[in-house]
């Protein structure tokens, strides 16, 4: 089967290249890249008239909740790659906090071989760092690793002590890969529900300060330095957060970090009227905290943009909000609210797309992320002048947890190719 991608707009940074050509797909490979009408004659099966349209490479989430095992009713590994397919993204790397938590190679080899049954996309599995993420014994990871797991993480928990800290980040880097740190310090979030301030004490909700999250970012990033081990901060939601990250990098320290799009898009006013669909962990915060994100993005003090896909029930959501799980369904929305950033002046197209493509995959090691002869035929096809309304009742996902709901977006996947396989909207 080869198919043909012609006069598309290609943004690869992995090759630095920017401008309109055809991309010629063999099999599940890519087989080149050519000037406009310079593909090589022969037999083409399909053509995909990119016109107008830009080509990009398929998106790499590296935070991703699927669920699966355990918690099937807020999503599965079947709808939440679907999700991430007609969001363009063709490669997302599964959380482990499922039901059993994937803490062993038995739930990593379910997981893979799930996806090879039933998933839309590439899925790639995070292991946990502690069995059960308990927070007491390390688990195998180097059995692990060799199961597939491409990185570690207790998301949802801290690794709160820190020799085990210190000992996950030497194993870790004796296996080869990054720890994704979850950084809070339970004791400063106990009780809280969102961000600390006027507004939290007005609600009458228990407030999270923003040294909860940063004194952890501080303790991780210094455990890092001492071990030189691989760390990767996930969901960063402070101005003091990106300071220490920015400050740490500077001074070499192998830490990367990446943020989401509610964090840079809204505050916590969208908590207003007690909407639990606002409610995530670490919580919204500021404007102040807002304008620092983007900095650390324009900056290089962040380097990826992650979805933190967290897809629960409706009646999840539906309880009061004390009791309602924190979590964002995020694939759906990712991309229209990334783009939000190009049209303020934040980032250039091309650096927005660095940040969902070659730089997760880059950190991750995955040989994803770019549109290189003999690299998977990963593509995403999105016209940037179509606008669009977010309905939840058009979600792939089973989770249509989003304070985006009516919100107006431009920037449409229109086709998106998925190890060779052609998916349109």
């Amino acid at each position: 089967m080869r198919i043909l991608i012609a006069a598309g707009h290609v943004i690869d940074p992995s090759q630095a290249i920017d401008g309109v050509f055809d991309i010629l797909i063999k099999g599940r490979k890519i087989e080149g890249i050519y000037p406009k009408g310079k593909a090589p004659k022969g037999e083409i099966d399909r053509v995909i008239d990119a016109r107008g349209m830009y080509v990009l490479p398929g998106l790499v989430d590296m935070h991703t909740h699927l669920r699966e095992p355990g918690f099937e009713h807020k999503e599965t590994i079947k709808t939440g790659t679907l999700a991430a397919i007609k969001a363009g993204f063709t490669s997302v790397c599964a959380m482990p906090n499922t039901m059993p938590v994937n803490d062993s190679a038995g739930i990593t080899e379910y997981i893979l071989q799930k996806a090879e049954e039933e998933g839309a996309c590439a899925v790639f599995p995070i292991g946990a760092i502690t069995k059960g993420q308990a927070g007491e014994e390390l688990t195998d990871m180097d059995t692990m690793r060799n199961a597939g797991c491409v990185a570690f993480s207790d998301d949802g928990f801290p690794v709160e002590k820190s020799l085990l800290m210190r000992r996950a980040l030497e194993y870790s880097k004796a296996c080869g890969v990054p720890l994704i740190a979850h950084s809070e310090d339970l004791s400063l979030s106990a009780g809280g529900m969102m961000n600390e301030g006027l507004l939290s004490q007005t609600l009458g909700l228990g407030g999270i300060p923003n040294t909860a999250e940063e004194t952890a970012v501080f303790r991780d990033i210094a455990l890092s330095e001492l071990t030189g081990a691989r760390l990767h901060i996930a969901h960063v939601s402070t101005e003091g957060s990106v300071r220490i990250i920015r400050a740490a990098k500077s001074r070499g320290v192998k830490v990367t970090a990446e943020t989401c799009p509610h964090y840079f898009s809204i505050t916590e006013e969208a908590v207003k009227g007690y909407n639990t669909n606002a409610k995530v962990n670490p919580p919204l915060r500021t404007e102040r905290d807002v304008k620092a994100i983007k900095e650390g993005l324009r900056d290089g003090a962040i380097d990826v943009i992650a979805t933190d896909h967290a897809p629960h029930s409706k009646g999840d959501k539906m309880k009061e909000f004390d009791l309602a799980p924190s979590g964002i369904s995020g694939l759906e929305t990712a991309l229209g609210l990334s783009l939000r950033l190009v049209d303020e002046g934040v980032l250039t197209l091309t650096e927005l797309i660095r940040k969902m493509t070659v730089n997760p995959a880059t950190i991750l090691s995955l040989n994803k992320g770019g549109l290189k002869p003999g690299s998977d035929a990963d593509a995403a096809i999105i016209d940037l002048k179509k606008s669009f309304n977010v309905d939840i009742n058009q979600f792939e996902s089973k989770g249509k947890n989003t304070p985006f709901d009516w919100w107006l977006l431009k920037g449409a996947v229109v086709v998106t190719v998925a190890g060779g396989k052609v998916h349109r909207w």
